[in-house]
């Protein structure tokens, strides 16, 4: 049994724990310590804030999930300023070994490795999630991740897409027209337009548009509130619109996945988990012509533990690294 250091790196957060790995499995995670990005000037001040906190030196591997591309030396977040260069890992943290994942692939290492009572039950078959085959995980946040789990004999493959950003597809006559009005504003309207934390304003703005009010421009967090508490009537037809449209996106997503499981992760998706039941996402879901009854037949659940991005990172490192 040894530690590591796993990170949850994104836009406005950095969230630092210790790991204990042993035979290639995640067998305890420390209390989280987050930091805001925006306090610190580089990963590496951020890293020796925390050794300072944890009281003590830092083990030499780390596990970092990380909120944008991972491909290359030098590695770029999307809404944060912040660099890690590959080649300079030992140099500037004093780390021998080191794996680097996608955060939504994090969230799927995540999804393989923690046990039924960390998810909560959306739809479909009230049954374990399988131990065969494909399942999908996606999750609404700053932008909409997916990303795919293969589960073969006992392996455990994570793939990491960009499902997030293929085309929205309206399903209706208001969704029509929403779509509209979106290609106002962008050239492309993609999915994460729409399912994503600044999706609600997008269709909240569009919803306006549309019954030709003026509507008050609150900011994402404002307008999420609004939503969820049901305090404004448009915004609460938004948050609707968002939930039938994760339904239909999420059920596209699985059937183009071939899986056999579904899982919904994210903060967004936590905030929903009481509204989903009401709001049409079941039925969307399902809504796929000829493979209804196929689509009936997939268990969708719920992450619940609340660190997924840290231990989905110390659980990959421990799969490279047993």
């Amino acid at each position: 049994m040894r530690r590591i250091v796993t990170t949850d790196i994104g836009g406005t957060h950095a969230r630092f724990a210790l790991a204990t790995i042993d035979g290639g499995k995640v067998t305890g995670l420390s209390e989280p310590v987050t930091f805001k990005t925006s306090e610190f000037a580089s990963f590496q001040t951020a890293w020796e804030e925390f050794g300072k906190r944890s009281g003590g030196d830092l083990p030499e591997e780390l596990a970092i999930s990380f909120a944008g591309p991972v491909d290359g030396e030098l590695l770029k977040l999307t809404n944060n300023p912040w660099v890690i260069r590959r080649a300079l890992m030992k140099e500037k943290l004093g780390v021998d070994r080191f794996r680097i994942v996608n955060d939504f692939g994090a969230v799927a290492h995540a999804v393989g490795e923690l046990s039924a009572d960390n998810f909560a039950h959306v739809c479909g078959p009230d049954v374990p999630l399988p131990d065969e085959g494909v399942i999908t995980v996606i999750g609404p946040g700053t932008g909409l991740g997916v990303a795919q789990l293969l589960l073969d004999g006992g392996a455990k493959r994570v793939i990491e897409t960009e499902g997030g950003h293929v085309d929205y597809a309206p399903l209706d006559s208001l969704e029509d027209k929403i779509l509209n009005h979106l290609r106002r504003s962008f050239r492309r309207v993609s999915v994460e337009r729409i399912v994503s934390g600044s999706g609600l304003t997008n269709i909240y703005n569009a919803l306006g548009a549309i019954e030709g009010r003026s509507v008050s421009q609150p900011d994402d967090k404002t307008l999420w509130a609004m939503a969820l508490e049901g305090t404004d009537s448009l915004a609460a037809a938004a948050l609707d619109r968002f939930c039938l449209a994760l339904g239909a996106v999420t059920g596209d997503l699985a059937l183009a996945h071939g899986a056999k499981g579904v899982v919904i992760a994210g903060g967004l998706g936590f905030r929903l988990r009481d509204h989903l039941h009401r709001s049409g996402f079941d039925d969307r879901f399902i809504a796929k012509g000829r493979f209804e009854r196929r689509m009936e037949m997939i268990p969708v659940k719920l992450i619940t533990y609340p660190q997924p991005g840290l231990y989905g990172a110390a659980a990959a490192f421990a799969q490279a690294y047993p």
